[in-house]
C-alpha cells in the first residue's frame, strides 16, 4: 500500500513539474513573439473586445453588490466603536487594494478563461492547430499572444470599473440607506485613500490577466481526448487560474504591505 501511495505521489510530482515547465516555455515564447513582427493588431483588438467589453456586465454587477455588502457589514462593525465615518475609506481601500482586482479576476476567469480554453481545445482536437503548423503558421503567435496581451491590458481596466462601481454602491448604501453624512463619507475617503493603493490593485490585476490568459491557452493548447478532453481543459483552466490568482494575490500583498 505504501508503495502505491509513493508511486502516485511520484506521478503527481512529475506531472506538476511537466506542467510548470510547459507553462514557463509557453510564457517565454509568448513574450518573445509578442515583440516579433508582424503584430496582428486585428486579433489583439478582437480578443480585447471579448475579454473586456463582453465582461463588463458581470464585472459591474459583482463590483456594485460587493461594495454594497461591504458598506453594510463594515457599518455594523464600526458602529460598535463609534467610527461610522470610516465606512467610506474601508470600502474604498478594500475595493482598490484587494476585492476589486481579485473579484474581477475570478469572474473574468470563469467567463473568458473557460471560453479561451474551450476554443483552443476544440482547435486542437479537430487538428486545426496541426494544420496551422503544416502551413508554417506559428500557433503560439497567432492564438496565444493576442489572448495574453488582451488579458494583460484589459484586466486592469476591468479592475478600475469594479473599484468604481463598488465605491458607488458603498456610497449609496452608506449615505442613502444607513444615513452617514455625505460630506463626511466622501471627505474621509479622499483623506485615507492614496494613489499607491489604487496602483497596488492595478499591479495585481495585470498579473491576474497574465495568469488567466496563459493558463487558459495552455490547457486548451495541449487538450486531448475529443469533446471530453475539451471539457476537462476548460474546467482545469478555471480551477488552476483561480487558485493561482489567490496564491499570487497573497504573495503580492505580502510584498506591498
Amino acid at each position: 500500500m505504501l508503495k502505491g501511495y509513493l508511486e502516485k505521489l511520484g506521478r503527481s510530482a512529475g506531472e506538476f513539474v511537466d506542467t510548470a515547465g510547459l507553462i514557463s516555455l509557453m510564457l517565454f515564447q509568448t513574450v518573445v513573439l509578442a515583440f516579433t513582427p508582424p503584430v496582428k493588431f486585428r486579433n489583439i483588438f478582437k480578443q480585447m473586445e471579448f475579454v473586456g467589453v463582453q465582461s463588463l456586465f458581470v464585472v459591474i454587477l459583482t463590483g456594485a453588490f460587493t461594495g454594497m455588502v461591504l458598506a453594510l457589514q463594515s457599518f455594523n462593525a464600526l458602529k460598535r466603536f463609534g467610527a461610522e465615518s470610516l465606512v467610506g475609506p474601508t470600502v474604498a481601500l478594500s475595493m482598490a487594494r484587494e476585492l476589486g482586482p481579485v473579484l474581477a479576476g475570478l469572474m473574468v476567469t470563469g467567463r473568458a478563461g473557460s471560453a479561451m480554453a474551450t476554443e483552443l481545445g476544440t482547435m486542437r482536437v479537430t487538428e486545426q492547430i496541426d494544420a496551422m503548423v503544416t502551413m508554417a503558421v506559428n500557433p503560439v503567435k497567432y492564438l496565444v499572444v493576442p489572448r495574453v496581451i488582451a488579458g494583460v491590458l484589459m484586466f486592469p481596466l476591468l479592475a478600475i470599473i469594479t473599484d468604481f462601481v463598488g465605491v458607488v454602491g458603498g456610497y449609496l448604501v452608506g449615505v442613502k440607506l444607513l444615513g452617514i453624512n455625505s460630506g463626511v463619507y466622501i471627505g474621509r475617503t479622499i483623506d485615507f485613500v492614496q494613489i499607491d493603493d489604487i496602483f497596488a490593485g492595478l499591479y495585481k490585476a495585470t498579473v491576474f490577466g497574465l495568469i488567466t490568459a496563459l493558463v487558459a491557452c495552455f490547457n486548451g493548447f495541449y487538450a486531448s481526448g475529443g469533446a471530453e478532453g475539451v471539457g476537462k481543459a476548460a474546467t482545469s483552466s478555471v480551477v488552476m487560474a483561480s487558485v493561482m490568482i489567490l496564491v499570487s494575490d497573497y504573495l503580492m500583498s505580502s510584498f506591498m504591505v
